[in-house]
Protein backbone atom coordinates (compact mmCIF):
# COMPACT_ATOMS: atom_id res chain seq x y z
CA UNK A 1 0.00 0.00 0.00
CA UNK A 2 1.10 3.29 -1.08
CA UNK A 3 1.16 6.81 0.31
CA UNK A 4 -1.07 9.10 -1.71
CA UNK A 5 0.65 12.25 -3.05
CA UNK A 6 -1.25 14.97 -4.60
CA UNK A 7 0.31 16.81 -7.97
CA UNK A 8 -1.09 19.77 -9.00
CA UNK A 9 -0.43 21.64 -11.98
CA UNK A 10 0.32 25.38 -11.42
CA UNK A 11 -1.37 27.80 -14.30
CA UNK A 12 -4.75 27.42 -14.99
CA UNK A 13 -5.38 25.26 -11.66
CA UNK A 14 -4.33 27.57 -8.70
CA UNK A 15 -2.87 30.47 -10.60
CA UNK A 16 -4.35 32.43 -13.58
CA UNK A 17 -2.02 31.88 -17.11
CA UNK A 18 1.27 33.77 -16.21
CA UNK A 19 1.91 34.65 -20.37
CA UNK A 20 -1.54 35.37 -21.02
CA UNK A 21 -1.81 38.40 -17.99
CA UNK A 22 1.11 39.47 -19.16
CA UNK A 23 0.47 39.37 -23.02
CA UNK A 24 -2.82 41.73 -21.88
CA UNK A 25 -0.59 44.16 -19.67
CA UNK A 26 1.98 44.82 -22.77
CA UNK A 27 -0.70 44.19 -25.22
CA UNK A 28 1.62 41.99 -27.19
CA UNK A 29 -1.26 39.27 -28.81
CA UNK A 30 1.71 36.81 -29.65
CA UNK A 31 2.22 35.99 -26.14
CA UNK A 32 -0.60 34.74 -25.51
CA UNK A 33 -0.04 31.01 -26.88
CA UNK A 34 0.20 28.46 -24.32
CA UNK A 35 1.05 24.49 -24.36
CA UNK A 36 -2.81 24.67 -25.33
CA UNK A 37 -1.29 25.69 -29.03
CA UNK A 38 1.98 24.22 -29.00
CA UNK A 39 2.54 21.71 -27.44
CA UNK A 40 6.38 21.62 -27.97
CA UNK A 41 7.39 23.32 -25.20
CA UNK A 42 11.04 24.37 -26.20
CA UNK A 43 9.74 26.23 -29.49
CA UNK A 44 7.26 27.77 -26.99
CA UNK A 45 9.81 29.24 -24.74
CA UNK A 46 12.08 30.27 -27.58
CA UNK A 47 9.65 32.10 -29.36
CA UNK A 48 8.60 33.89 -26.30
CA UNK A 49 11.91 34.82 -25.91
CA UNK A 50 12.21 36.29 -29.32
CA UNK A 51 9.30 38.43 -28.85
CA UNK A 52 10.64 39.63 -25.27
CA UNK A 53 13.95 40.51 -26.97
CA UNK A 54 11.67 42.12 -29.86
CA UNK A 55 10.03 44.32 -27.61
CA UNK A 56 12.96 45.21 -25.21
CA UNK A 57 11.17 43.33 -22.52
CA UNK A 58 13.01 41.37 -19.34
CA UNK A 59 12.79 39.77 -16.32
CA UNK A 60 11.40 42.58 -14.15
CA UNK A 61 8.77 43.97 -16.44
CA UNK A 62 7.16 40.53 -16.18
CA UNK A 63 7.70 40.29 -12.36
CA UNK A 64 5.51 43.45 -12.56
CA UNK A 65 2.89 42.19 -14.09
CA UNK A 66 3.05 38.60 -11.54
CA UNK A 67 3.21 41.34 -8.48
CA UNK A 68 -0.28 41.77 -9.26
CA UNK A 69 -1.60 38.75 -10.13
CA UNK A 70 -3.46 36.74 -7.24
CA UNK A 71 -4.58 32.77 -7.16
CA UNK A 72 -7.40 31.73 -8.52
CA UNK A 73 -10.50 32.61 -6.63
CA UNK A 74 -10.81 29.63 -3.84
CA UNK A 75 -7.56 28.41 -4.63
CA UNK A 76 -5.60 28.61 -1.43
CA UNK A 77 -8.51 27.21 0.31
CA UNK A 78 -8.66 23.90 -1.63
CA UNK A 79 -5.08 23.54 -1.28
CA UNK A 80 -5.21 24.23 2.39
CA UNK A 81 -7.78 21.68 2.54
CA UNK A 82 -6.09 19.06 0.36
CA UNK A 83 -2.52 19.43 2.22
CA UNK A 84 -4.58 18.76 5.19
CA UNK A 85 -5.29 15.32 3.96
CA UNK A 86 -2.35 14.35 2.16
CA UNK A 87 1.04 15.91 0.95
CA UNK A 88 0.97 18.10 -1.92
CA UNK A 89 3.83 18.84 -4.47
CA UNK A 90 2.87 21.52 -7.62
CA UNK A 91 4.45 20.50 -10.49
CA UNK A 92 4.62 23.06 -13.09
CA UNK A 93 6.80 24.04 -16.50
CA UNK A 94 7.00 27.62 -15.40
CA UNK A 95 10.19 28.90 -13.69
CA UNK A 96 11.22 30.15 -9.95
CA UNK A 97 11.15 33.48 -11.05
CA UNK A 98 7.81 33.78 -12.13
CA UNK A 99 6.36 31.37 -9.44
CA UNK A 100 7.77 32.73 -5.99
CA UNK A 101 5.33 35.35 -5.17
CA UNK A 102 2.69 33.31 -6.16
CA UNK A 103 3.79 30.82 -3.68
CA UNK A 104 3.97 33.11 -1.07
CA UNK A 105 0.28 33.93 -2.04
CA UNK A 106 -0.33 30.11 -1.57
CA UNK A 107 1.38 29.73 2.02
CA UNK A 108 4.56 28.56 0.58
CA UNK A 109 3.79 25.10 -1.29
CA UNK A 110 6.57 22.96 -2.30
CA UNK A 111 7.04 23.44 -6.14
CA UNK A 112 8.91 21.78 -8.49
CA UNK A 113 9.52 23.87 -11.77
CA UNK A 114 12.43 25.17 -14.07
CA UNK A 115 14.88 27.74 -13.87
CA UNK A 116 15.58 31.27 -16.41
CA UNK A 117 18.88 32.40 -17.79
CA UNK A 118 19.09 36.04 -17.16
CA UNK A 119 21.49 38.40 -17.88
CA UNK A 120 22.83 40.66 -15.70
CA UNK A 121 20.58 43.62 -17.33
CA UNK A 122 17.45 41.22 -16.73
CA UNK A 123 16.98 39.87 -20.51
CA UNK A 124 16.22 36.54 -20.31
CA UNK A 125 18.83 34.38 -22.57
CA UNK A 126 17.65 30.59 -21.86
CA UNK A 127 15.44 28.64 -19.85
CA UNK A 128 16.91 25.21 -17.89
CA UNK A 129 14.38 22.29 -17.56
CA UNK A 130 14.46 21.13 -14.12
CA UNK A 131 14.84 17.07 -16.31
CA UNK A 132 13.36 16.17 -19.62
CA UNK A 133 8.98 15.78 -19.45
CA UNK A 134 9.67 17.21 -16.10
CA UNK A 135 5.68 16.30 -14.90
CA UNK A 136 5.71 12.61 -15.91
CA UNK A 137 9.65 12.14 -14.63
CA UNK A 138 8.68 13.51 -11.15
CA UNK A 139 5.86 11.27 -10.78
CA UNK A 140 7.69 8.48 -11.84
CA UNK A 141 10.41 9.39 -9.47
CA UNK A 142 7.55 9.70 -6.63
CA UNK A 143 6.25 6.51 -7.53
CA UNK A 144 9.76 4.43 -7.46
CA UNK A 145 9.73 6.05 -3.46
CA UNK A 146 6.56 4.30 -2.89
CA UNK A 147 3.89 7.15 -3.29
CA UNK A 148 0.70 6.46 -5.28
CA UNK A 149 0.38 9.62 -7.26
CA UNK A 150 -2.99 11.44 -7.69
CA UNK A 151 -2.66 14.28 -10.46
CA UNK A 152 -4.78 16.96 -12.10
CA UNK A 153 -4.34 19.40 -14.89
CA UNK A 154 -5.55 21.56 -17.35
CA UNK A 155 -3.14 20.81 -20.31
CA UNK A 156 -1.58 18.60 -23.22
CA UNK A 157 1.04 18.84 -21.09
CA UNK A 158 -0.55 17.27 -17.76
CA UNK A 159 -2.11 14.01 -19.28
CA UNK A 160 1.38 12.02 -18.59
CA UNK A 161 1.16 12.71 -14.86
CA UNK A 162 -2.62 12.21 -14.82
CA UNK A 163 -1.98 9.01 -16.88
CA UNK A 164 0.75 7.34 -15.25
CA UNK A 165 -0.99 7.63 -11.79
CA UNK A 166 -3.36 5.59 -9.30
CA UNK A 167 -5.44 8.33 -10.02
CA UNK A 168 -5.99 12.01 -12.42
CA UNK A 169 -8.28 14.61 -12.81
CA UNK A 170 -8.94 16.99 -15.52
CA UNK A 171 -9.63 20.40 -14.04
CA UNK A 172 -11.20 23.38 -16.36
CA UNK A 173 -9.69 21.94 -19.35
CA UNK A 174 -10.98 22.69 -23.00
CA UNK A 175 -14.23 20.49 -24.49
CA UNK A 176 -11.01 18.71 -26.56
CA UNK A 177 -9.47 17.36 -24.40
CA UNK A 178 -12.34 16.14 -22.27
CA UNK A 179 -14.03 14.98 -25.86
CA UNK A 180 -10.21 13.27 -26.52
CA UNK A 181 -9.84 11.50 -22.94
CA UNK A 182 -13.40 10.71 -21.64
CA UNK A 183 -11.56 8.21 -19.01
CA UNK A 184 -10.72 11.16 -17.54
CA UNK A 185 -13.29 12.84 -14.78
CA UNK A 186 -13.45 16.69 -15.53
CA UNK A 187 -14.43 19.45 -12.90
CA UNK A 188 -14.69 22.83 -12.50
CA UNK A 189 -15.14 23.61 -9.33
CA UNK A 190 -12.56 23.23 -6.05
CA UNK A 191 -15.45 21.84 -4.15
CA UNK A 192 -15.79 18.85 -6.52
CA UNK A 193 -11.61 18.52 -7.10
CA UNK A 194 -11.33 18.64 -3.33
CA UNK A 195 -13.83 15.27 -2.67
CA UNK A 196 -12.33 13.89 -5.98
CA UNK A 197 -8.78 13.80 -4.10
CA UNK A 198 -10.82 12.85 -0.94
CA UNK A 199 -12.47 9.77 -2.30
CA UNK A 200 -8.65 8.19 -3.74
CA UNK A 201 -8.49 5.40 -0.98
Amino acid sequence: MGMNIACLDLEGVLVPEIWIAFSEATGIPELKRTTRDEPDYDKLMNYRIDILKEHGLGLKEIQDTIATIDPLPGAKEFLDELRLTMQTIIISDTFEQFAKPLMVKLGMPTLFCNTLEVAEDGTITGFKMRCEKSKLTTVLALQSCGFDTIATGDSFNDLSMIQAGKAGFLFRTTDQIKADYPDYPAYETYEELLKAFKSVQ
